[in-house]
């Protein structure tokens, strides 16, 4: 069994020592100049304003944990979607009933008011 894993092994080790060097010759080797401007925060070319460690809405993290939850939920119908034709009537049948869950998940999801910006 060993000898089924062995080059896999052996390729992992080769790229772990790889990265280790090629992080230790840049950081050894490379010229450290820091200057006000480079420690600079940088977004988008747009110069900070502001401070950091500014609150957010508890919107904002709430829309977005939904955003990845339906997000994640809707990379389910893909697979679906390539095998279609062989399921027949009962895989309808099952992602009908996935999609009405998911639904019902987004109706309740909007009805709380989750994703109401003005809040």
């Amino acid at each position: 069994m060993l000898e089924d894993y062995l080059p896999s092994l052996v390729h992992f080790i080769i790229v772990a020592l790889v990265a280790a060097a090629f992080l230790g010759l840049s950081s050894w080797v490379g010229v450290k100049r820091p200057t006000r401007e480079k420690l600079s925060p940088y977004e988008c070319g747009i110069t900070p304003v502001g401070n950091a460690r500014e609150r957010f809405s508890v919107s904002f993290y709430l829309v977005g944990m939904l955003f990845i939850l339906f997000d994640v939920e809707a990379v389910f119908l893909y697979p679906w979607a390539v095998v279609y034709r062989s399921l027949k009537w009962s895989g309808f049948i099952e992602m009908f009933i996935y999609i009405a869950i998911l639904f019902t998940g987004y109706v309740y999801v909007w009805k709380k008011g989750a994703l109401d910006w003005s809040r």
